[in-house]
């Protein structure tokens, strides 16, 4: 039993280096694999259309936050991992992508107008998410540690924002299951980004 228990931890870490590690993207097999584990789990549980529930207007703006918010953590990450090339960046952009569809598959059931209007990287029509993308970007320019840095940043305030939705404003069951699974993935992806904090030097930047 203990040399099962063993093997068994042995091939959970594996996994998780293989899917989020801090490699650079020429060691790594295709993204795509992460990304169809994380729109399996995002849409698992989903009451079926016919089923909707009471959107009370915190829970609307709820859903718009979250999905400009998902789209900041593509879009950065798309970036920092063309700069930097390192797959944990290119994987979990891939699984930002998997949650903006999943909070958008909750704006259409419900009727909701979709922020976003222009799917391109770097572009937002709210200026305080236009401006957290250049401050993220600029800062994750400066080296790898402060693009991991960043990293660490934006799935911390993602946990932030996703367990005060839940704990504070929402009730309905479509959208309660979409953030357990989002925060969910969030705490794999912080889990990421300390893990590469820890694998490089800090490089101080002289004033």
């Amino acid at each position: 039993m203990k040399t099962f228990k063993s093997l068994l931890a042995i091939l959970i870490s594996v996994s998780f280096l293989f899917f989020f590690g801090c490699n650079t993207e020429s060691s790594i097999t295709s993204p795509e694999t992460s990304a169809t584990i994380s729109k399996a789990t995002l849409t698992d549980g989903l009451q079926p259309e016919l089923v909707v529930f009471d959107l009370s207007p915190e829970e609307r703006d709820g859903l718009i936050h979250m999905r400009l918010e998902e789209k900041l953590a593509r879009d950065v990450y798309t970036t920092l991992g063309n700069t930097w090339n390192y797959k944990v960046f290119m994987n979990i952009k891939v699984s930002e992508q998997a949650h903006m569809e999943a909070v958008k598959r909750l704006l259409v059931k419900y009727g909701v107008e979709d922020p976003i209007t222009n799917d391109e990287v770097g572009v937002f029509s709210d200026p305080q998410f236009q401006a957290l993308y250049d401050q993220y970007v600029t800062q994750g320019n400066v080296s790898a540690y402060e693009a991991f840095m960043v990293g660490k940043t934006i799935e911390e305030l993602d946990i932030a924002d996703l367990e005060n939705q839940l704990n504070n404003v929402v009730d309905n069951p479509d959208i309660i299951r979409v953030y357990q699974n989002l925060k969910s993935a969030s705490e794999s992806h912080l889990a990421a980004f300390n893990k590469c904090l820890t694998g490089i030097p800090q490089i101080k930047v002289a004033n």
